[in-house]
């Protein structure tokens, strides 16, 4: 019997080591759902959270459907549907509020006073009962500017979900600030790449999200739930890195103001430098912001023009954005172009030549 006992105990360690992986379950509305390609660029966010996922230790289950509420989730079966499958050490993501508040609409609309809190609360309850972890998410807010200023279309029920969250001890993740602050540092015309603004579809949406809408709203997501849950962090498979936590510009200094530069502005024709041939069209990025650690610059090589050989006393690197040349690097010869990039160390020698009809154009970078 013994030499049985071994094998045994490997084939019980290799079960227990490679854990079916845990669920995340979406209870939701149209801001979270799914949609198939056909509808493209429309996507919620529920839509973009596995992409942040590593698949084998977290999965997503995404029950959210366009236009129910608290109240026609559970109504049309849907939360039976999610009691079936959850499951210890899953987690249910609860995001109500958009439609709620349609009170034409008795099949839908909650009180947020009390039916919406009500209903709010069989979610939490099924998934305690499940053994599993209720999150609650306030609306995420709509792209909606009233004379300049940003409206918030769920106050009220906004309000109502972080009082029960408060008085039942519920994990709470408060999508409505975060994304209101995400669209105002955005501002109305910087948004709208990221809603449903569609011309070429004849579509001016401020509640569903584009493609890139939904991805940055599941960072503000993902964020918070790692806020709350840290040992999440590991297992993402992106970057979470999108704090609005502060006002755009609050943090800048104003002796050190960001900006942008047309290239047209600062456009200088050149010989080539070094020594070598041209004409050359040089575009001094920020130049005269002299406490830039680094320099970056464009130059673009006309017909028959060069970079002369000379000896490198910075580190610097030169990327190719278009046409062709020959670069030579202490003595060797390198056919460049489009899409190659050229690291020369101190002490090296370079040099670079444009080639062909095609102008020659480089991006230039090395510490000041």
């Amino acid at each position: 019997m013994h030499r049985f006992l071994l094998p045994m105990l490997l084939l019980f360690a290799a079960v227990t080591t490679h854990a079916a992986p845990h669920r995340v379950f979406i209870a939701g509305d149209s801001t979270a759902a799914d949609y198939g390609p056909e509808r493209a660029p429309l996507m919620g966010w529920g839509q973009a959270l596995p992409s942040y996922l590593d698949p084998a230790v977290w999965q997503v289950r995404n029950h959210a459907k366009a236009g129910r509420s608290a109240r026609s989730f559970i109504e049309e079966k849907r939360l039976d549907a999610i009691a079936a499958e959850i499951q210890p050490g899953d987690v249910l993501l609860i995001q109500f509020g958009h439609n709620d508040a349609k009170f034409e609409d008795p099949t839908r609309y909650d009180d947020p006073d009390a039916a919406y809190p009500q209903y709010l609360m069989r979610y939490v309850q099924l998934a305690r009962d499940k053994r599993a972890t209720p999150v609650l998410i306030t609306p995420v807010a709509r792209l909606l500017y009233d004379f300049g200023s940003l409206l918030d279309t769920h106050g009220l029920y906004t309000q109502a979900m972080k009082q029960l969250a408060a008085r039942e001890q519920v994990a709470l993740i408060d999508l409505n600030a975060s994304s209101t602050r995400w669209i105002r540092a955005l501002g109305e015309q910087g948004a709208k790449p990221y809603f449903m603004f569609v011309p070429e579809q004849n579509k001016a949406d401020g509640t569903h999200f584009s493609t890139a809408g939904a991805t940055a709203v599941a960072c503000l997501v993902l964020r918070d739930w790692v806020a709350l849950k840290p040992d999440l962090k590991p297992v993402l498979k992106r970057d979470i890195d999108c704090d609005v936590s502060q006002a755009a510009g609050q943090g800048a200094d104003p002796a050190k103001p960001s900006k942008v530069v047309h290239e047209r502005d600062i456009a200088i024709t050149q010989p080539g430098p070094h020594g070598g041939a041209g004409p050359t069209t040089a575009y001094p990025f920020f130049a005269d912001d002299k406490d830039l650690p680094f320099v970056l610059r464009k130059r673009v090589l006309h017909k028959g023009a060069g970079i002369g050989l000379h000896p490198q006393h910075k580190d610097e690197i030169y990327y190719i954005v278009s046409g062709q040349g020959s670069y030579v690097l202490d003595g060797k010869q390198y056919d460049v172009a489009a899409g190659d990039a050229l690291l020369t160390r101190v002490g090296s020698l370079h040099a670079l030549q444009q080639r062909g009809e095609q102008d020659l154009v480089v991006l230039l970078a090395y510490p000041r």
